[in-house]
């Protein structure tokens, strides 16, 4: 169940990019219009990507990971970001609703069961969608994990991260008054969903900024975040939005109470031992009571799935699955 590794000694690297071979908006319903498209073998192994966010949007990055000749690999902007419509609606957006997107598309494209590969949100999401349907997932690669609990927004949002970088966290607080300092999701979801377009934008870049700078374990900080308006007001406030109502899971949703559910289900769990953003107490505790789970903790790693560290175990971990499954 659990390995340790550091930096490979032969360290697996990208595949180059290749473009879709399908692309498209599918209506979901609610007024919502998802995009997604294909790429690699169209007759090869289904992967779906669950991005990160929520409201993180897919990247032509993120194709790389896996062999075109192998793998049919299918990307999709979950509701609100990305190139689906309305941008940074968060209007019928639950989990509930992503998972349903997901069902749609693999009705769509005609497809039995896939391969599930997400990282932070992703996982979550991947992990939400195999619960609900195990039947459909042939094996689950989740990176940098976040079960969408209580102790994981309070250690990001209530000053655990913060310890490791104070000035930045002292800049994320002074946003808004100190009197608010108590509920810092609840601050900024008050200037987030505003109704002043410039005053959205000018707390979202706020928002991603900070989690912008804790994602990479060289990182040396960040003065302002870089992305575009529309990227940053779309992803905050989603996150904001999930993080305000818990991910939309109730209590007998939450995700470790139900790990019986992935009894039949194999899964792979890469995760950076100094992951600032999603620390590894909730990998680890999600493959002590996932038995058919394999934790590789690198060593030398923080949040980003493009660190060379994570990179190598992503990328080896997809080019073990052929050969380990007899696909």
């Amino acid at each position: 169940m659990y390995k340790s590794s550091g930096q490979m000694s032969a360290a697996q690297t990208l595949y180059p990019s290749i473009e879709p071979f399908d692309q498209r908006m599918v209506d979901v319903g609610d007024g919502h219009s998802v995009y997604f498209e294909q790429c690699g073998n169209p007759t090869g192994i289904p992967v779906i990507i669950c991005h990160g966010g929520p409201g993180g949007g897919c990247s032509p990055a993120m194709r790389r990971y896996f062999d075109p000749e192998v793998y049919r690999v299918i990307l999709f902007d979950q509701r609100g970001c990305g190139r689906s419509k309305p941008h940074a609606s968060v209007e019928y957006n639950t989990v509930w609703h992503l998972v349903a997107d997901m069902e749609k598309i693999r009705d769509l494209l005609e497809i039995d069961f896939w391969v599930l590969f997400g990282g932070s949100w992703g996982a979550t999401l991947a992990l939400v969608y195999a619960q609900t349907h195990p039947e459909r997932v042939r094996h689950l690669v989740l990176r940098g994990v976040f079960l969408m609990m209580q102790r994981e927004l309070d250690w990001f949002y209530g000053g655990g991260a913060g310890q490791f970088w104070p000035e930045l966290w002292e800049r994320f607080k002074a946003m808004v008054p100190e009197d608010e300092h108590g509920d810092l999701i609840r601050a900024y979801h008050k200037r987030l969903f505003s109704g002043k377009h410039h005053e959205e934008v000018q707390f979202a870049r706020a928002w991603s900024a900070w989690e912008t700078a804790l994602a990479s374990i060289d990182s040396r900080g960040a003065s302002a975040f870089g992305g575009s308006g529309d990227y940053a007001r779309a992803f905050a406030r989603l996150e904001n939005h999930y993080f305000t109502n818990g991910g939309f899971l109730d209590e007998s949703q939450q995700i470790l109470a139900n790990t019986e559910r992935l009894k039949m289900v194999t899964g792979t769990i890469i995760q950076g031992r100094y992951d600032l953003i999603c620390p590894p107490r909730s990998a680890y505790d999600l493959s002590k009571r996932w038995k058919k789970s394999e934790l590789r903790m690198v060593g030398k790693a923080g949040h980003a799935m493009s660190e060379p560290g994570i990179t190598s175990e992503l990328v080896r971990t997809m080019n073990m699955l052929p050969p380990r499954f007899g696909w």
